[in-house]
């Protein structure tokens, strides 16, 4: 799966602009890593893993792990301008220690080289990336200047914004763009048929 698709039997997004504002956009509308084939393409479509790599050992252990991360994030990140602090910062930080899954290079089947695992990532090394990431996105001032909330209608996802000027208002141009473009017209139909 490719970034910025989406998995129709999930609905997953991948368009914050960050794995870690990713996995928070999980729980919008609401809660979309209800099962471990829904985290397995997750991780998959959020290019924590190649496409194609195998895992089939993924348990419910996983869910728990990164439902877990997913909390700790949500104070972290939507609260601008606040120094984050106490235990949610100390288990970011000791969920990021975790070492990555290692890539390798190899002949694909077409002899041009693709990236694959040295062996099936584990739980742990895939929460550490997306914490590592999170750390990232935390310590880098512009970065962090750039995350925004978006601002359609009850929307809680948090995205980086790499527009062009930096007005870039909504997680999606797609999604809520497009409710408050469609909710514009209905609002001006409606005033010219009073009229």
């Amino acid at each position: 799966m490719a970034l910025g698709t989406v998995t129709a039997s999930y609905e997953l997004r991948f368009d914050t602009g960050r794995v870690c504002l990713d996995l928070l956009a999980t729980t919008h509308p609401g809660e979309r890593l209800g099962s471990v084939d829904a985290l397995r393409a997750w991780i998959t479509g959020a290019g924590l893993v190649p496409e194609g790599t195998p895992l089939a050992h993924a348990d419910p252990s996983w869910l728990d792990g990164f439902r877990e991360l997913r909390a700790y994030l949500v104070p972290l990140v939507r609260a601008p301008g606040s120094p984050p602090q106490g235990p949610a910062l100390a288990r970011v930080n000791e969920l990021a220690r975790s070492a990555p899954p290692a890539p390798r290079a190899v002949p694909g089947a077409d002899g041009t080289l693709v990236r694959r695992l040295d062996g099936p990532p584990g739980r742990d090394a895939l929460i550490g990336a997306v914490a590592r990431d999170a750390v990232e996105l935390l310590t880098d001032p512009a970065a962090r200047a750039s995350v925004r909330q978006c601002e359609g209608d009850n929307c809680p996802i948090v995205y980086v914004d790499t527009s062009r000027g930096r007005r870039r208002r909504w997680c999606s141009s797609e999604i809520c763009g497009n409710r408050e473009r469609v909710a514009r017209h209905r609002r001006r139909t409606a005033g010219l048929t009073r009229a």
